[in-house]
């Protein structure tokens, strides 16, 4: 069956790369791409004050894909969503992504989003309880089970179609055999 969402929202904890396969899934599909992250993180990691007037702008669009992140984004986005597609890699693999895109990113002093923000110092990670990498770690079953769970977010959404990929090779797949002829 011929994936047609146009509204799309790509779920996964930190680290498993959703961020990659929205941007990939984006130009398979010939929709715009917006990264939660740069909407929602202004100068000094503050969240921007116009963070949740920028999401529902982005949601009323026709066509998007964007991460479902952000609780406070998340029912905004959800309401208009036609498809969740789910990254749910195994926790080392997951872990490992995060430790080295923490680690490129600090080493590199890449900038990060449009406000331009740097990786903190590495040693943070012992220190600051919200560190990304002990976040990635203390969230690793977020959408698996409870009431954070994919399938208890979109209960009664029969409208909305899931993708569960378990796998960087499912992942792959799933992008390829979105090229549209």
């Amino acid at each position: 069956m011929p994936f047609t969402a146009r509204r799309i929202l790509v779920a996964g904890v930190s680290g498993v790369g959703k961020s990659t396969l929205a941007a990939r899934a984006s130009v398979a599909l010939d929709i715009p791409y917006v990264e939660m992250d740069d909407l929602h993180w202004g100068r000094d990691w503050a969240p921007r004050p116009d963070f949740l007037d920028e999401v529902r702008a982005l949601a009323a669009r026709d066509a998007w894909i964007t991460e479902w992140q952000y609780a406070s984004a998340r029912p905004i986005v959800l309401e208009r969503a036609e498809a969740i597609v789910w990254l749910d890699l195994p926790t080392p693999v997951q872990m490992a992504r995060l430790a080295r895109r923490t680690v490129s990113r600090r080493v590199r002093r890449t900038p990060i989003w449009s406000a331009g923000l740097v990786e903190p110092p590495l040693r943070t990670a012992l220190s600051d309880p919200d560190h990304i990498l002990r976040w990635g770690w203390r969230t690793r079953n977020k959408y698996r089970r409870g009431d954070t769970s994919i399938a208890e977010r979109t209960r009664g959404r029969e409208d909305i179609e899931i993708v569960h990929l378990r796998s960087a090779r499912a992942a792959d797949r799933w992008v390829a055999g979105l090229a549209r002829p």
